[in-house]
Protein backbone atom coordinates (compact mmCIF):
# COMPACT_ATOMS: atom_id res chain seq x y z
CA UNK A 1 0.00 0.00 0.00
CA UNK A 2 1.60 3.28 -1.09
CA UNK A 3 1.96 5.73 1.93
CA UNK A 4 -0.18 9.08 1.11
CA UNK A 5 2.03 12.09 -0.28
CA UNK A 6 -0.14 14.98 1.06
CA UNK A 7 2.21 15.20 4.05
CA UNK A 8 5.02 15.68 1.74
CA UNK A 9 3.15 18.15 0.25
CA UNK A 10 2.44 20.43 3.11
CA UNK A 11 5.82 20.13 3.85
CA UNK A 12 7.19 21.50 1.13
CA UNK A 13 4.53 24.37 1.13
CA UNK A 14 5.63 24.93 4.26
CA UNK A 15 9.03 25.13 3.21
CA UNK A 16 8.79 27.54 0.51
CA UNK A 17 6.25 29.38 3.19
CA UNK A 18 9.57 29.55 4.93
CA UNK A 19 11.84 31.24 2.41
CA UNK A 20 9.42 33.08 1.72
CA UNK A 21 8.95 34.94 4.78
CA UNK A 22 13.03 34.53 5.35
CA UNK A 23 13.06 36.50 1.79
CA UNK A 24 10.41 39.58 3.22
CA UNK A 25 12.40 40.32 6.24
CA UNK A 26 15.70 40.00 4.76
CA UNK A 27 14.30 42.62 2.15
CA UNK A 28 12.76 44.68 5.22
CA UNK A 29 16.04 44.90 7.30
CA UNK A 30 17.80 45.94 3.87
CA UNK A 31 15.74 48.74 3.22
CA UNK A 32 15.83 49.64 6.72
CA UNK A 33 19.31 50.09 6.22
CA UNK A 34 19.05 52.21 2.90
CA UNK A 35 16.33 54.11 5.22
CA UNK A 36 19.07 55.06 7.83
CA UNK A 37 21.86 55.35 5.72
CA UNK A 38 20.19 58.36 4.22
CA UNK A 39 18.46 59.82 7.16
CA UNK A 40 22.22 59.68 8.88
CA UNK A 41 24.18 61.07 6.24
CA UNK A 42 21.90 63.36 4.28
CA UNK A 43 18.17 64.40 6.34
CA UNK A 44 19.76 65.04 10.07
CA UNK A 45 23.42 66.62 8.35
CA UNK A 46 22.10 68.87 6.40
CA UNK A 47 19.13 70.00 7.93
CA UNK A 48 16.58 68.85 5.41
CA UNK A 49 13.43 66.72 7.53
CA UNK A 50 10.79 64.49 6.44
CA UNK A 51 7.30 64.15 7.27
CA UNK A 52 5.73 62.28 9.63
CA UNK A 53 7.49 59.87 12.70
CA UNK A 54 10.76 60.28 10.59
CA UNK A 55 10.61 63.82 10.52
CA UNK A 56 9.65 63.83 14.03
CA UNK A 57 12.35 61.88 15.31
CA UNK A 58 14.60 64.90 13.47
CA UNK A 59 12.69 67.27 15.21
CA UNK A 60 13.30 65.62 18.64
CA UNK A 61 17.01 65.56 17.79
CA UNK A 62 17.44 69.12 17.44
CA UNK A 63 15.23 70.10 20.46
CA UNK A 64 15.90 67.69 23.03
CA UNK A 65 18.98 65.57 21.97
CA UNK A 66 17.48 62.36 21.66
CA UNK A 67 19.05 60.21 19.03
CA UNK A 68 16.63 58.99 16.02
CA UNK A 69 17.67 55.19 16.58
CA UNK A 70 15.90 55.82 20.08
CA UNK A 71 12.60 57.92 19.33
CA UNK A 72 11.69 56.37 16.34
CA UNK A 73 11.92 53.03 17.40
CA UNK A 74 10.00 54.37 20.56
CA UNK A 75 7.09 56.48 18.67
CA UNK A 76 6.44 53.48 16.08
CA UNK A 77 6.36 51.22 18.65
CA UNK A 78 3.56 52.97 20.47
CA UNK A 79 2.28 53.69 16.67
CA UNK A 80 1.92 49.88 16.17
CA UNK A 81 0.47 48.99 19.40
CA UNK A 82 -2.19 51.93 19.38
CA UNK A 83 -3.51 50.72 15.33
CA UNK A 84 -2.66 46.74 15.90
CA UNK A 85 -6.52 46.00 15.12
CA UNK A 86 -6.46 48.48 12.26
CA UNK A 87 -2.95 47.18 10.62
CA UNK A 88 -2.80 43.40 11.46
CA UNK A 89 -0.67 40.90 12.83
CA UNK A 90 1.53 40.48 9.75
CA UNK A 91 1.64 43.95 9.34
CA UNK A 92 3.38 44.68 12.83
CA UNK A 93 5.40 41.78 12.91
CA UNK A 94 6.96 43.01 9.81
CA UNK A 95 7.16 46.86 10.81
CA UNK A 96 8.64 46.11 14.42
CA UNK A 97 11.42 44.46 12.63
CA UNK A 98 11.89 47.59 10.21
CA UNK A 99 11.65 49.81 12.70
CA UNK A 100 14.07 47.92 14.93
CA UNK A 101 16.69 47.59 12.36
CA UNK A 102 16.13 51.33 11.02
CA UNK A 103 17.09 52.05 14.80
CA UNK A 104 20.32 49.43 15.03
CA UNK A 105 21.18 50.72 12.09
CA UNK A 106 21.12 54.42 12.50
CA UNK A 107 22.59 53.92 15.93
CA UNK A 108 25.41 52.11 14.35
CA UNK A 109 26.30 54.71 12.02
CA UNK A 110 26.32 57.77 14.75
CA UNK A 111 29.95 56.06 15.62
CA UNK A 112 31.18 57.19 12.00
CA UNK A 113 31.30 60.64 10.78
CA UNK A 114 28.77 61.64 7.09
CA UNK A 115 30.70 60.16 3.99
CA UNK A 116 29.74 63.76 2.00
CA UNK A 117 30.85 66.43 4.41
CA UNK A 118 29.94 69.48 1.83
CA UNK A 119 26.86 68.13 1.13
CA UNK A 120 25.22 71.07 2.87
CA UNK A 121 26.12 73.88 0.26
CA UNK A 122 24.06 72.12 -2.23
CA UNK A 123 20.20 71.60 -0.63
CA UNK A 124 18.67 70.84 -4.09
CA UNK A 125 21.16 67.47 -4.38
CA UNK A 126 20.61 67.20 -0.60
CA UNK A 127 16.59 67.06 -1.33
CA UNK A 128 16.88 64.56 -4.20
CA UNK A 129 19.39 62.30 -2.69
CA UNK A 130 18.03 62.00 0.80
CA UNK A 131 14.67 61.40 -0.78
CA UNK A 132 15.97 58.56 -3.39
CA UNK A 133 17.36 56.75 -0.16
CA UNK A 134 14.13 57.23 2.10
CA UNK A 135 11.66 56.58 -1.03
CA UNK A 136 13.84 53.69 -1.66
CA UNK A 137 14.20 51.90 2.04
CA UNK A 138 10.20 52.52 2.64
CA UNK A 139 9.42 51.64 -0.73
CA UNK A 140 11.32 47.75 -0.20
CA UNK A 141 9.84 47.62 3.28
CA UNK A 142 6.44 48.43 2.41
CA UNK A 143 6.73 46.47 -0.98
CA UNK A 144 7.24 43.32 1.81
CA UNK A 145 4.54 44.30 3.99
CA UNK A 146 5.80 46.61 6.58
CA UNK A 147 6.71 49.91 7.48
CA UNK A 148 9.78 51.07 9.19
CA UNK A 149 7.76 54.22 10.77
CA UNK A 150 4.15 54.04 12.76
CA UNK A 151 2.72 56.46 10.16
CA UNK A 152 0.73 53.91 8.14
CA UNK A 153 -0.66 52.50 11.60
CA UNK A 154 -1.93 55.58 12.51
CA UNK A 155 -3.53 56.82 9.64
CA UNK A 156 -5.26 53.27 9.03
CA UNK A 157 -6.59 53.48 12.40
CA UNK A 158 -7.93 56.99 11.52
CA UNK A 159 -9.72 55.42 9.26
CA UNK A 160 -10.46 52.58 10.65
CA UNK A 161 -11.86 54.17 13.96
CA UNK A 162 -13.17 57.91 12.14
CA UNK A 163 -13.40 57.04 8.35
CA UNK A 164 -10.93 59.37 7.64
CA UNK A 165 -8.86 58.75 4.23
CA UNK A 166 -5.59 57.75 4.49
CA UNK A 167 -4.58 60.92 2.01
CA UNK A 168 -5.86 63.17 5.04
CA UNK A 169 -3.95 61.79 8.05
CA UNK A 170 -0.48 61.49 5.76
CA UNK A 171 -1.11 65.54 4.36
CA UNK A 172 -1.59 66.59 8.26
CA UNK A 173 1.18 64.58 9.93
CA UNK A 174 3.54 66.13 7.44
CA UNK A 175 2.26 69.03 7.81
CA UNK A 176 2.33 69.59 11.11
CA UNK A 177 5.71 68.15 11.31
CA UNK A 178 6.93 70.55 8.53
CA UNK A 179 5.54 73.65 10.10
CA UNK A 180 6.79 72.50 13.96
CA UNK A 181 10.32 71.60 12.13
CA UNK A 182 10.42 75.79 10.72
CA UNK A 183 11.93 76.18 15.17
CA UNK A 184 15.18 74.42 13.20
CA UNK A 185 15.12 74.49 9.90
CA UNK A 186 15.35 78.11 7.85
CA UNK A 187 12.10 78.53 5.58
CA UNK A 188 13.92 78.15 2.20
CA UNK A 189 15.23 74.56 3.76
CA UNK A 190 11.56 73.48 4.29
CA UNK A 191 11.00 74.08 0.95
CA UNK A 192 13.49 71.79 0.01
CA UNK A 193 12.30 69.74 2.66
CA UNK A 194 9.15 69.76 0.54
CA UNK A 195 10.61 68.56 -2.27
CA UNK A 196 12.19 65.59 -0.71
CA UNK A 197 9.04 64.43 1.16
CA UNK A 198 7.12 64.54 -2.17
CA UNK A 199 9.62 63.26 -4.37
CA UNK A 200 10.11 60.22 -1.44
CA UNK A 201 6.10 60.06 -1.86
CA UNK A 202 6.38 59.51 -5.44
CA UNK A 203 9.45 56.76 -5.29
CA UNK A 204 7.78 55.03 -2.51
CA UNK A 205 4.18 54.57 -5.17
CA UNK A 206 6.48 53.47 -7.85
CA UNK A 207 8.00 50.80 -6.30
CA UNK A 208 3.87 49.53 -4.48
CA UNK A 209 3.16 49.91 -8.59
CA UNK A 210 5.32 47.69 -10.00
CA UNK A 211 4.94 44.95 -7.46
CA UNK A 212 1.20 45.19 -9.01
Amino acid sequence: MNSPKKPTISIRKFLNGQKSLLKNYILIVLGSAILAFGIYNVHSYVDITEGGILGLSLLLEHLLYISPAVSGFVISLACYLIGFAAVGKQFVAYSVVASFSYSLFYGILEFFPRIWPELYKYPILSAILGAIFVGVGVGICMRMGGAPSGDDAIALTMKHVFKTPVAVTYFVMDAVILIASLCYIPLDQIIFSLVSVILSGQIVGLLQIRKK
